[in-house]
């Protein structure tokens, strides 16, 4: 125990030691360190950071959400939960997004680098990752922070990354809606020509006089017992032709009555499931709620001038400490 507290005592006090023989040189060496860094900062071009909030929107069916019969449990003014604040973060770090960005800000240019540059892209996307970030926050909302060496730049990147979102949303959503949009539309307007085949047929019966086969059968039935009663001949033949008529179409009309009211509730629907189809395709709602749009920064965000030199000049004295205290010893042997 004292042998090790006596070695520690005199470590410490072969350090201060050490130090106070070598103030000059580790001054010197501070001081060049000081000057290099300070030199260093300035030539760190400053970068301003501009931020945009957002909250995901729910991911209800806009057709659903407007539906009367209240079936959805989800309003389209509520925030998305976990899986769309995932969705959305998936959706700004789109390489789509990105392309855009790059292309209208004109970012190979604008980074410096030359159209001749060995894996230009690669280097490029790097450099967009570095400035870009997206970010969850603990509000379960997403962050997107821009870096730039221009603060008017900055600000119109974040907020174009948070506008093209919807534009995205839209593309991969119409494509979809399309889709499904043209497949309802075939079975609607399939359903709908069955109905009116059915009707037509109708249509052809009643005029051959039969409409209602039950009412009309016992209205001749009571008919045509009057006229044998009465031997009324012309009578007999005339409702005899209409029961002969009724007995050949009658269970005919009768099918094609009961199909058709099985066929007009499908064909409703599938005009209902049209009207939504119709309404997914053509809404056009934002995809998340901008919190907090991007503004100008007034004071740079990097660099920090005062602890780049700080830990310069820090570290250049604890390195040449140790060098010093490794030659010493060295000296003396």
């Amino acid at each position: 125990m004292d042998e090790t507290s006596n070695k520690s005592t005199f470590n410490a006090s072969d350090v201060l030691l050490l130090i106070c023989r070598k103030w000059k040189h580790l001054l010197v060496v501070c001081c060049i360190a000081f000057v290099v860094s300070v030199i260093v900062s300035f030539c760190i071009p400053e970068r301003y950071k501009s931020t945009v909030v957002l909250y995901p929107a729910t991911s209800t069916s806009v057709s659903q959400a407007l539906s009367a019969d209240g079936t959805t449990q989800k309003g389209l003014m509520q925030f998305g939960e976990n899986e769309e604040v995932e969705q959305l973060m998936q959706m700004l770090q789109s390489t789509d997004i990105r392309n855009r960005i790059i292309e209208k800000y004109n970012l190979i240019e604008h980074y410096r680098l030359k159209p001749d540059t060995k894996y230009l892209y690669t280097k490029l996307y790097e450099k967009y990752n570095d400035n870009v970030k997206i970010s969850r926050t603990e509000y379960t909302s997403v962050k997107i922070e821009v870096l730039d060496e221009s603060p008017d730049t900055a600000a119109l990147i974040a907020n174009d990354i948070s506008y093209l979102l919807d534009t995205v949303y839209a593309r991969m959503q119409k494509e979809r809606a399309y889709k499904a949009l043209k497949i309802v539309e075939r079975e609607y307007l399939e359903q709908e020509a069955t109905v009116k085949n059915i009707k037509d047929s109708l249509g052809q019966l009643s005029m051959l006089g039969v409409i209602d086969v039950r009412s009309q059968t016992e209205m001749y039935s009571e008919q045509y017992a009057i006229a044998l009663a009465t031997g009324n001949t012309r009578n007999i033949n005339e409702i005899g032709a209409k029961l002969d008529t009724l007995a050949k179409y009658g269970s005919a009309h009768s099918t094609l009555k009961e199909r058709l009211t099985e066929e007009v509730q499908t064909l409703t629907l599938r005009k209902n499931k049209y009207r939504e189809a119709k309404i997914e395709l053509e809404q056009d709602l934002p995809n998340a709620f901008i919190v907090n749009k991007a503004e100008k920064a007034e004071k740079k965000t990097y660099p920090i001038r005062w602890l780049i030199v700080l830990s310069s000049v820090l570290s250049a004295f604890v390195l040449a400490l140790i060098v010093l205290a490794i030659i010493e010893p060295l000296k003396k042997k």
